[in-house]
């Protein structure tokens, strides 16, 4: 990838001055180290200067594999209460990011005050409010105007939204590709299906792509991170790998690369439905092909058939990616392919993510993530359920099972027949 132009008095270049010794700190990293995989476009600092209060996230390996939130309301499961409520569930199970995927209600009412709310950055994809508008006056998404669309990124820019997944990789030739017979699913992502409809309907190319330009234009003075958003990641594991999921990955990796020559950061997004023992390859692929931009994975799920469960799938494919080189985890919930989630399944999304980024860092042996290990098996040696707590991810669930036995030495599953007991002093 292109070295990006990290030019002076930028607001990237503010921010970076303003929190690389903080980020150095809390990532246990070589200032040195941040400022070069910056410049190299191999990681990014999350943070628009218009969203108040905000605590900048630095996304991209060696710094910890950060974790995404999705909430947001639906025309079938719209209450605003709730999403402010799946926000707060989101933030303390440890989320470093959140996405605000609503289509339904007063979309700018919400985005207003989530980015209020959120200390973390907020991202969104500016496709949904554009269709909103649309559908809702009973229109085709083939009638929207692409100038309304750049309207609406901008305003979103405006507001303080730190990063948007933009859909600029889908060619109309990959449009065509998505809804050939090889494909079993066919285009399964919202903002690319609607592109891909207006492309098809319109004979024209992808505005985000005929005028990539104009989008950098309107998103290098707020720092608006570009998520480069794959609309054609295969949606059941029997597409994955298949041509048009490559197509959009080689457009992908040339316009992160001359975005950074003009010194927009970039993110990539991938890959979706795959199966575990491909997992692997298309994470390493897809980083190659992108010159090692931050890439941030939705999942990947290794299974299409674990409806109720796909947080499980999600967090095995993740765990397998991080090692492989995934920088951002997407979670998934207990709802996924079902319903919207509510805060339970929030909160088992974030866990499940945070496991399997952990699960993928002590492969990797980052040394955040040994020391973690090395703290419980130090306490779970002399049972010293309070250290057990500290070190655990989730410390609050540890006190939680342990609440009707917490004054027991032992745990309630062994009792008096407690390994550890049974061999103290030998």
């Amino acid at each position: 990838m292109s070295a990006l132009l990290l030019s002076q008095n930028t607001p990237l270049c503010c921010l970076l001055d303003e929190y690389l010794s903080v980020l150095a700190r809390e990532e246990n990293l070589d200032p040195t180290v941040i400022r070069e995989g910056i410049e190299a476009g191999r990681m990014a600092l999350l943070g628009n200067p218009g969203h108040k209060g905000l605590e900048p996230c630095l996304v991209g390996q060696p710094a910890r594999v950060k974790i995404n939130a999705n909430i947001g309301t639906s025309p079938l499961c719209n209450n605003p209460a709730a999403e402010e409520r799946k926000l707060a569930a989101a933030l303390a199970a440890g989320a470093d990011a959140v996405m605000d995927l609503s289509i339904a209600d007063d979309l700018d009412a919400l985005r207003v005050s989530m980015l209020t709310a959120c200390p973390k950055p907020l991202g969104t994809v500016p496709m949904y409010a554009v269709g909103q508008q649309i559908l809702d006056a009973g229109l085709d998404i083939a009638d929207m105007r692409p100038d309304s669309l750049f309207a609406e990124i901008e305003k979103q820019a405006r507001q303080g939204v730190d990063f948007m997944t933009v859909h600029c990789g889908l060619s109309r030739r990959g449009a065509e590709m998505g809804v050939g017979v090889g494909r079993v699913m066919g285009i399964v992502s919202r903002g690319g299906s609607m592109l891909a409809r207006w492309m098809l309907e319109n004979g024209r190319e992808n505005p985000l792509l005929e005028y990539f330009d104009r989008l950098i234009d309107i998103c290098l003075p707020y720092n608006v991170t570009l998520s480069l958003g794959d609309g054609l990641r295969p949606g059941a594991g029997v597409d994955a790998g298949d041509a048009a999921q490559w197509e959009e990955v080689i457009n992908l990796g040339r316009l992160a690369a001359y975005a950074g020559e003009r010194g927009l950061q970039c993110m990539i997004e991938g890959p979706g439905h795959v199966p575990l023992h491909l997992v692997r390859a298309q994470i390493q692929s897809i980083k190659r092909l992108t010159g090692y931009a931050p890439l941030y994975v939705l999942g990947p799920l290794c299974c299409d058939s674990a409806l109720g469960y796909d947080h499980i799938a999600g967090a095995i494919g993740g765990a397998v990616g991080v090692e492989a080189g995934v920088d951002f985890l997407c979670y998934l919930t207990p709802a996924e392919h079902l319903t919207l989630p509510d805060e339970n399944d929030v909160r088992a999304g974030v866990m499940a993510s945070r496991v399997a980024a952990h699960v993928g860092e002590v492969a990797l042996g980052r040394p955040v993530a040994i020391a973690r290990e090395t703290a419980m098996n130090a306490a779970r040696k002399v049972l010293d359920w309070a250290g057990m707590a500290r070190a655990a991810l989730d410390p609050e669930q540890v006190c939680k099972r342990r609440e009707e036995h917490d004054k027991e030495e032992v745990c309630a599953m062994c009792g008096k027949f407690c390994a550890v007991k049974m061999l103290e002093g030998k």
